[in-house]
């Protein structure tokens, strides 16, 4: 039993009740004992009626004082040991609702070491906080990860995501550091670069296939993304921390915190800043957007022309990713 539980104490306090009251009634036992043996031994008289006396008055006293602590023990025990273990247990569970409110507040709900390849329970977690949303915010690098999981499931959302600006070589610089130190010191930026602006192209083609899961999906591109990867639902929010210093990963470490967290209410207040931007550039898509308007929306933000053969082309490179992390994950489609 541990140390502090409540059953622990009680049981220490009645060990050392008892414990001092033997001590008691046995040294009484003694004395009177020692008496009538010394009185037995001297000769008739003023001194062994005195041994005698004091013996006999030694015995009655720690025969009355057991019978007395029998009979009293139960009593004592519920007018002053109760009220205190009571009173013990209740402030421990003020204690504990106390550490639970902090760690709701300030400690991660789940977390998800870093790994190679997708961990199914990790996305089966996410999923379910999806499905059970209304709106599914999100902001990354390119939205490739957030549009998978909207065609994996059955539901209408309202989307915020915030991706890299692929105008700006500032908005790609920190993935590609990340990539590079996790490929080693061999790899080309120029490639890296290159399949990083891929990466955004195809992530803008796959939110806009999943538009028929969404009422409206506002994608807001920026200069300067931060390095970590923030989902939010309605529950919950999940931050991926690729600027951790820890050996890169292609899916690194995750932390889950609840909707009474401080951690959501300030990304949620984040994502509130970052839409009200007023130089901020958009893309908006909502079910009826055509691919045309599509084309001249992704023109706008990319700066490349969508022609119907490079629609196709990123189209198919996104279904090609979504069925191997969709297999990885164990994602229901």
């Amino acid at each position: 039993m541990p140390a502090d539980a409540p059953g622990f104490r009680t049981h220490r306090v009645q060990e050392i009740f008892w414990t001092r009251t033997s001590l008691l009634l046995t040294t009484l036992v003694v004395v009177s004992g020692l008496a009538f043996w010394i009185s037995s031994s001297i000769d008739p008289g003023t001194g062994k009626n005195l041994l005698t006396a004091v013996a006999t008055g030694t015995m009655v006293s720690a025969v009355v004082g057991f019978g007395q602590t029998l009979i009293t023990a139960r009593a004592a025990r519920e007018a002053m040991l109760n009220p205190l273990v009571e009173e013990s247990r209740k402030a421990l569970r003020e204690l504990a609702e106390e550490y639970r409110s902090l760690n709701q507040e300030f400690f991660p709900t789940h977390v998800f070491e870093a790994s190679v390849d997708p961990d199914p329970t990790f996305n089966a977690l996410m999923m379910r906080d999806l499905r059970g949303a209304r709106q599914y915010w999100f902001r990354g690098f390119s939205g490739r990860y957030a549009a998978v999981r909207l065609l994996a499931a059955h539901a209408e959302w309202e989307v915020r995501a915030v991706v890299a600006d692929p105008k700006e070589r500032s908005a790609i610089s920190g993935r590609a550091r990340y990539l590079a130190r996790r490929e080693g010191a061999e790899t080309d930026l120029d490639i890296v670069r290159e399949g990083l602006h891929q990466e955004i192209r195809i992530g803008l083609v796959g939110l806009f296939l999943a538009r028929s899961r969404c009422t409206r999906i506002d994608v807001t591109v920026v200069a300067d993304p931060p390095l970590d990867r923030v989902e939010m639902f309605d529950d919950s929010v999940w931050i991926t921390l690729f600027s951790d210093p820890a050996t890169p990963s292609p899916y690194p470490r995750t932390l889950r915190f609840a909707e009474c967290s401080f951690i959501h209410g300030m990304e949620r207040a984040d994502f509130g800043r970052l839409h009200a931007t007023r130089d901020a550039r958009r893309l908006v898509i909502t079910p009826e957007t055509s691919r045309a308007e599509f084309a001249a929306q992704f023109a706008g933000i990319t700066g490349t022309p969508l022609t119907d053969e490079g629609f196709a082309e990123l189209e198919a490179a996104f279904h090609g990713f979504r069925r191997e992390f969709s297999a990885k994950a164990e994602l229901e489609s």
